[in-house]
């Protein structure tokens, strides 16, 4: 507890990104909106459920934004947090039982599961968006719901491919392929020279949904359809599945058991040679007291994930949305809380704090002076370009959350890469297990 080609592909969601003049669906946006802010109830304090830190200048700079908001408006704020496994039932129990954190950092479209007890954000989402040149796609589907927006996006923790340099020289490769076939190639070639890679197949809320829905999409398979229709049994997910059974072959043993720390300290150790991670490793490799872990990052460097047969992006990215739920005392320290904290003033600063761990969800800040830091985080910036939802194809709602936060589509992975059960069988299961979910 605390207080207070794909380069071509790349190229063009890169300047996606940096165009603030992209229309949305709020409506047309001026170069400056109008100032906005609420007035805090008296006497009012704050609760914040948020994810425990990776990466130390995060929760630092969050804390030091929450103090400062703190000093300007008199109101306390206590911040909880919370392993990233734990944040989503601690949030079911507060929707149903009507109380605990006023604000909750979520995950993904859990805000769908209880869309009626969250409170409409939709003037402070409008806001930010004319200020900041307007919210990723992605974001609105993640955040609006019956067009209310019942969450504002912090933004994606999104991955890439973290890979030592002279251990891919080694195996005769200076970085990984653009495409899922070379890059199964160059993994093999890495385990050939003794030197595996390593991808998270236990329940990790962050890394293996990551990887397995990217590898899913690259080859066309998806759970459900634009008609909200399980297909997961398909000859496309057949396909993204024999690939995962090649590639766990040049994994590191114990994978299946691996949440979102493992790969994170494998790599660091030496163990593996190549992962889907976040800003943190370089992050700990960088911030290091030790002179030998700070050289490590001379050999760390970062490409966005592989173009499948679909010949797209297609990859999904831990997005962090904060919703406050209509029992809260105090909802305008509440709304006046979330605006305060995506000012340029407070976001920049958090960005720049945790090397771009949480990549920006409106398209004003990818452009900042912190992007020209180091041209080696310059692939984390594309993410939010990259990201598809969750539910895709379907819509987002309580069916995708509750999927979701099943895990089905990780278990397949898992058990149809490591032979645990075949192709075929755990597509059955994943669907069988999705119509808990999805009706009709």
């Amino acid at each position: 507890m605390n207080e207070f080609s794909r380069r071509d592909v790349l190229k063009a969601v890169g300047a996606t990104a940096l165009s603030a003049a992209t229309s949305g669906l709020l409506g047309s946006r001026s170069a400056q909106a109008a100032n906005l802010s609420y007035k805090p109830e008296a006497a009012a304090e704050l609760r914040v459920l948020r994810w425990k830190r990776f990466v130390q200048g995060d929760e630092d700079q969050w804390m030091a934004n929450t103090k400062k908001f703190t000093q300007l408006t008199g109101v306390a704020v206590r911040v909880d947090s919370e392993n990233f496994e734990d944040i989503r039932p601690k949030a079911a129990v507060a929707a149903n039982i009507g109380s605990g954190p006023d604000i909750v950092l979520g995950w993904y479209d859990d805000p769908h599961q209880y869309a009626d007890k969250l409170l409409d954000l939709s003037e402070l989402a409008s806001y930010l968006d004319g200020k900041y040149g307007g919210w990723y796609d992605v974001c609105r589907r993640y955040c609006v719901h019956d067009g209310r927006w019942i969450a504002i996006g912090a933004g994606f923790l999104g991955g890439c491919l973290v890979y030592r340099r002279s251990m891919l020289q080694a195996a005769g490769y200076d970085k990984p392929p653009a495409t899922t076939d070379g890059f199964l190639k160059l993994c093999q070639a890495l385990k050939a020279k003794s030197k595996p890679v390593g991808f998270a197949l236990g329940n990790a809320v962050g890394d293996a949904n990551a990887w397995t829905h990217w590898a899913l999409w690259a080859f066309g398979g998806r759970l459900a359809d634009a008609g909200n229709q399980i297909v997961i049994n398909s000859k496309e997910t057949a396909a993204a599945l024999e690939y995962a059974r090649a590639l766990y072959q040049t994994f590191i043993p114990g994978t299946l058991s691996w949440l979102d720390p493992n790969n994170n300290k494998a790599f660091l150790a030496g163990d593996i040679s190549l992962t889907l991670n976040g800003v943190s490793v370089y992050y700990v490799a960088k911030t290091s007291p030790d002179e030998a872990m700070r050289k490590l990052t001379n050999d760390i460097y970062h490409v966005n994930m592989p173009i499948g047969p679909t010949g797209i992006p297609a990859e999904l990215n831990p997005f962090t949305p904060m919703f406050v739920f209509k029992y809260t005392k105090y909802p305008n320290a509440a709304k006046e809380y979330l605006r305060f904290m995506m000012e340029r003033e407070q976001y920049e600063l958090w960005q720049s704090a945790s090397l771009g761990y949480v990549q920006q969800p409106l398209k004003a800040y990818a452009d900042t002076k912190f992007w020209k830091s180091d041209p080696k985080l310059l692939p984390y910036r594309e993410v939010p370009a990259l990201t598809r939802d969750n539910g895709y194809a379907g819509t987002l709602g309580s069916a995708s959350a509750g999927a979701m936060a099943d895990y089905i589509v990780v278990n397949m992975f898992a058990q149809a890469a490591s032979g645990a059960s075949s192709i075929e069988s755990a597509m059955k299961q994943a669907q069988s297990r999705a119509r808990r979910y999805y009706r009709g």
